[in-house]
This record gives C-alpha cells, sequence and structure tokens, in this order.
C-alpha cells in the first residue's frame, strides 16, 4: 500500500514511518525490508528517513521499540520463581519468528557494519521496560526476605530476553513452558543466589 505525501512534522511523521517500518517488517521480513518501500508506504521520502535514522538497521530498532508490548505492571505473584515465570512467559509468548528474523539480520548487519555494533551496544546498555521489571522484581524478592539484598549488573538484568532469544532461534519455535520452567528454576534463580552471595562475601570481607 503506498501512501500520499504530506505536510506531516515532527512526531506525527515519525510515527508514521515508524508504524510503516513495522507494516513493512511484519509483511515482507527484515531481509526484504527497504528504505524506499518504508518511505512510500509513510508518504514521504528517502531523505526525510535517513535525517531521522541511519540507516535500516536502526529504524527498524526504534520501530521495534515502539510497538513492542509493555506490561503496564511487573507481576507480583508472591514469590520469586512465580514473578520470573510469569515474566519469562510473557517474553516467550513475544518472540515470534519475525522478532527472531528481524534480530538475526540486526546482528548480521552488526558484524559487517561497527556503526550498527555501536547502536546494538547502546540499545543493549540503556534501561528498558524489561530492565526495570526485572529490577522490580528482585527488589521486591528482597523486601519479602527470598534474597539478600544483591546488586545486578546490566547483562543479568537483560538476561531473561537472551535466554529466551537463543531458545527460540535455536529450535525455531518460542520456548514452551516446560522450557521457561528450566530456565528460571536452573539458570536464572541460581544465578540471582550466586550474586547476592558474592556480594555479602564482599561485604563481611
Amino acid at each position: 500500500m503506498t501512501g500520499t505525501k504530506s505536510r506531516r512534522r515532527g512526531a506525527q511523521l515519525e510515527q508514521a514511518i515508524l508504524d510503516a517500518a513495522w507494516d513493512e517488517l511484519r509483511e515482507v521480513g527484515y531481509s526484504r525490508l527497504t528504505i524506499e518501500a518504508v518511505a512510500a508506504r509513510a508518504g514521504t521520502s528517502k531523505p526525510v528517513i535517513y535525517r531521522r535514522w541511519g540507516g535500516r538497521a536502526e529504524l527498524v530498532l526504534a520501530a521495534w521499540a515502539r510497538n513492542l508490548p509493555v506490561e503496564p505492571e511487573p507481576p507480583d505473584t508472591g514469590t520469586l520463581r512465580g514473578d520470573l515465570h510469569t515474566l519469562f512467559s510473557r517474553i516467550a509468548h513475544r518472540a515470534d519468528t519475525m522478532m527472531n528474523e528481524m534480530v538475526a539480520g540486526v546482528m548480521g548487519e552488526a558484524f559487517r557494519h561497527p556503526e550498527v555494533a555501536a547502536l546494538l551496544g547502546e540499545r543493549l546498555a540503556n534501561p528498558s521496560p524489561l530492565t526495570d521489571t526485572v529490577r522490580t522484581i528482585v527488589d521486591n524478592a528482597v523486601r519479602r526476605g527470598e534474597l539478600p539484598p544483591v546488586d545486578l549488573p546490566p547483562r543479568v538484568l537483560r538476561l531473561p530476553l537472551d535466554l529466551i532469544r537463543t531458545e527460540s532461534m535455536t529450535c525455531g519455535v518460542p520456548a514452551v513452558d516446560e522450557t521457561v520452567e528450566s530456565l528460571v528454576n536452573d539458570v536464572y534463580v541460581p544465578l540471582l543466589h550466586g550474586l547476592a552471595a558474592v556480594g555479602d562475601a564482599v561485604d563481611q570481607g
């Protein structure tokens, strides 16, 4: 579908471009997505898009961030394992084929282009709704006495997404409930307890 050019500016134009990029991504996938097609769908021009985003990878990451559904509240089941199981399940539900192909495509460009690698690293290092949710879940567990106070490095905060994404991309399907349970019980909870123990030993030393 081709849109008509208009005099939209600012936030309205940016939203139209990101919506067009998202629609293209869903219809043709990352490998076939072009800036020309996004511009035509949004009713604008390639130079307008390039003034805002440096290329396809940057545009797609921005569209994904804008359209990624965010749960209004972190899970609060009353236990650390329950909260983490709910969070991992939410992530698994979203780890569909389109996300896997998009991530693979962006990572492929990151290997070839240092500027894309820098952008991806910056996005991963910055706080996000996911990392904020993980921090809240852990803080609640500390408050309930399930964990000692624990320092969470950025990589640990984003690890739930990394674990689910790796499972999904390796197996080609979203992680099933059994996999989610194993990732929570065998990987993430022991990691949190290990970090708490290390922090406690450092404090006592």
